[in-house]
């Protein structure tokens, strides 16, 4: 069954987001000399473990360079596969970008908004096309778009919300460790006759809003952490606050008001953020139990892993707090992908391509031998680990974001992203910003009223309303 390697035509005006060309080849079965070579002999169907967590942006990873957290696990996960530093999120926030994962569509196309029922129909999404073409599909932890659809799941256990969860006979378990129970459940009740997809979606290190101590983390990991001073980023302040666009930088922004809740204090700011990396390592240790559990049961030959996020997170960069806006902090997230249709030579190798979050669902159904929908956008990303000749890929992406209750509470936002670029788009105030990355990577100098910049800007916005059409 051939796949389509989906590339982004990074030139000139197009009338379609991807543009799809065909290769003559199975990448679950690559035979010809421009494939790695693969220890993975096993023509099985492959199965899939998507480790998913919250609020993790791409930094939140020892491997990354992170000075302080502890992710022993993923930092090893990422030695036996391939770790894409330049992966994004189409938009930053949970409910919708739980549903781009899934669908490989941008909101604009898939039309699922973040608390609102699930719209999109179910067979243009991966776990319903798996399970139609005879695999065993489960999820685990959080949903977050409307109530889950239970009977389309063969296995469903759905929660989020709170890190402590109250069970049937009066205790209580915290929600990384009821994660890590559920998808123990799932892997050792499954049946042997079928290939398996398992979504382990943590709500971990989501915050519990409603909590004045937001972070609560296992008493087991109080330990870690605390003789450490966590670094404060360095525009973490109130001046690179007030550069924001006005309906931004104001106290009513959400933004601000939850940087209020956990870091307007140096104190708050060291207990929230070490509670927060204790949320992390906890996920990690679960992920390390779920990775070994599969060992076990021989499955990590013939197991496509994949560890990403939902989107960023504000560790008070900006005064602010959270994600939704268009920032690197908030739109950067972790990818990691171990394939055993991988050359040994590959293991351990960084790619710093522009991947997406709706790339994960075209590249599990071309793992698993399924065909992707003409409807999804993403494209698979297994050429750029599986080829000696690496494919053309894009080299700059349409971000999207709706405007939430009000403009005060959450205002939309837009841009254009490339790694060089930034071209942000307000379009409840029709205001443009614009960033140099190389020169400025923390976002801080808008050079859009800029007379020097006038060019720049012009092409910047007119390939901005290009890529925005074509996501629809």
């Amino acid at each position: 069954m051939p796949n389509f390697i989906k590339t982004m035509n990074a030139g000139r005006k197009f009338s379609a987001l991807v543009a799809l060309v065909l290769v003559g080849i199975s990448l679950s079965n690559l035979k010809d000399s421009n494939a790695e070579e693969s220890p993975h002999a096993n023509d099985e169907a492959m199965n899939v473990l998507l480790l998913y967590a919250d609020d993790w942006r791409h930094d939140t990873l020892g491997v990354a360079g992170n000075p302080v957290v502890k992710t022993p696990t993923l930092d090893a996960l990422a030695h036996q596969g391939v770790r894409f530093t330049h992966n994004c999120v189409t938009t930053s926030i949970c409910g919708i970008s739980r549903a781009s994962l899934f669908t490989g569509q941008w909101m604009s196309r898939h039309g699922n908004r973040s608390f609102k029922p699930w719209q999109t129909p179910w067979e243009e999404s991966f776990p319903g096309l798996l399970r139609q073409n005879g695999y065993y599909v489960g999820h685990v932890g959080k949903w977050h778009n409307g109530s889950i659809p239970a009977n389309e799941f063969d296995f469903s256990r759905s929660y989020y919300g709170r890190h402590w969860i109250n069970q049937p006979d009066g205790t209580k378990i915290h929600v990384t460790r009821k994660n890590e129970v559920d998808a123990m459940d799932f892997l050792r009740e499954r049946p042997r006759d079928k290939p398996f997809c398992l979504t382990v979606a943590f709500f971990a290190t989501h915050a519990e809003d409603s909590s004045p101590l937001q972070f609560l983390p296992q008493p087991e990991s109080m330990q870690l952490y605390e003789d450490i001073t966590i670094p404060v980023a360095e525009n973490a302040t109130q001046a690179s606050f007030e550069r924001l666009p006005d309906f931004v930088g104001n106290e009513k922004n959400e933004g601000r008001n939850r940087w209020h809740w956990r870091f307007d204090t140096p104190e708050k700011y060291q207990s929230m953020m070490k509670n927060y990396y204790r949320l992390a390592t906890e996920v990690d240790t679960t992920c390390g139990n779920i990775l070994a559990e599969l060992k076990k049961q021989g499955l990590d030959q013939n197991t496509l892993v994949i560890f990403t996020t939902d989107n960023g997170y504000y560790h008070a960069e900006h005064g602010l707090a959270d994600k939704w806006y268009p920032h690197q902090e908030s739109i950067r997230v972790p990818l990691i992908v171990r394939d055993p249709r991988m050359s040994k030579n590959t293991a351990g190798q960084t790619n710093d391509e522009f991947t997406l979050n709706v790339d994960l669902a075209p590249t599990i159904l071309a793992a698993t031998g399924i065909d992707a929908p003409e409807n999804m956008q993403g494209q698979d990303l297994s050429p750029l680990y599986l080829l000696k000749d690496k494919p053309e890929w894009r080299t700059e992406f349409f971000y999207e974001h709706p405007m939430l209750n009000s403009t005060d509470f959450i205002p939309a936002s837009e841009a254009l992203v490339r790694k060089n670029w930034k071209y942000f788009y307000w379009p409840e105030f029709d205001r443009e910003q614009l960033f140099d990355l190389s020169a400025d990577p923390m976002e801080e100098n808008d050079l859009a009223a800029n007379a020097q910049y006038q060019t720049k800007l012009a092409e910047m916005r007119g390939r901005f309303a290009e890529l925005k059409a074509a996501a629809k």
